[in-house]
């Protein structure tokens, strides 16, 4: 692809991204869509995406300083939700300010019991001390959290720590996974061009679909989410 092509599709990657996560519906009371395409007066359907559909039923926690306690108290609620008290793994998706705030959280968790391992600091072969670590999961009571961070979250809390843990565990009876996506057979990505006069580089002959002298580039496609367990969840933020 060359680079505008190539910005397009990341355009329209991150449009998707955010609306499946944050979008909210635009269908009435009567069923109908409350916004058409201002050319072609087509109704545009929206439906909630994974943030919506979570927030209506998971659990909830403002926080003023994260601490290892706020991070238990996220796990106990979530277990009280699931089928075992134990044996769970949760995803937390965060932001990157929450993200900082559980690396810092963790490494003075570990600092109080005096821990000396090589995952803190160790000894390069140059003479240089390498210090620190990355905190990816956190265990306790044989349940853990995972930690993924997402940007998309950046852009939408700033500077304010946000979080979802989500139970990623498929219905055991169904097979149904705890999140799945929909589309149109094909209907995914779909991509379009639109020449002018000069053809896509502009110096071309032939046949066009405009009298202007410029081309189009369109991508457009159909994606739906839908969350089947909202209330195996839980939202962590900043006050």
């Amino acid at each position: 692809m060359d680079k505008v092509e190539d910005n397009l599709l990341k355009n329209f990657m991150y449009v998707k991204n955010q609306g499946l996560l944050f979008n909210k519906t635009n269908i009435d009371v009567n069923g109908k869509p409350t916004i058409q395409d201002p050319d072609t007066n087509r109704p545009i359907y929206i439906g909630d995406g994974i943030i919506p559909q979570i927030e209506r039923f998971a659990s909830k926690y403002g926080y003023n300083k994260l601490t290892v306690q706020v991070m238990q108290t996220a796990i106990n609620m979530m277990c009280q939700k699931a089928e075992n008290p134990t044996g769970n793994k949760f995803i937390f998706v965060v932001n990157e300010a929450l993200w900082n705030q559980i690396q810092l959280a963790l490494s003075e968790w570990l600092a109080r019991f005096n821990t000396c391992g090589t995952y803190l600091w160790s000894k390069e072969a140059n003479g240089y001390v390498k210090v620190g670590a990355t905190f990816s999961t956190y265990e306790i009571g044989g349940n853990e959290i995972t930690f993924k961070v997402d940007r998309s979250l950046s852009r939408e809390y700033g500077d304010k720590g946000y979080g979802v843990m989500i139970d990623l565990t498929a219905d055991k009876a169904s097979g149904q996974p705890a999140i799945c996506a929909f589309t149109f057979k094909g209907g995914e990505f779909i991509s379009s061009k639109y020449p002018g006069v000069g053809g896509l580089d502009g110096l071309s002959s032939g046949i066009v679909s405009s009298p202007v002298a410029g081309s189009k580039l369109i991508i457009h496609g159909y994606a739906g989410v839908g969350v089947f367990s909202p209330y195996r969840s839980f939202i962590l933020f900043e006050n």
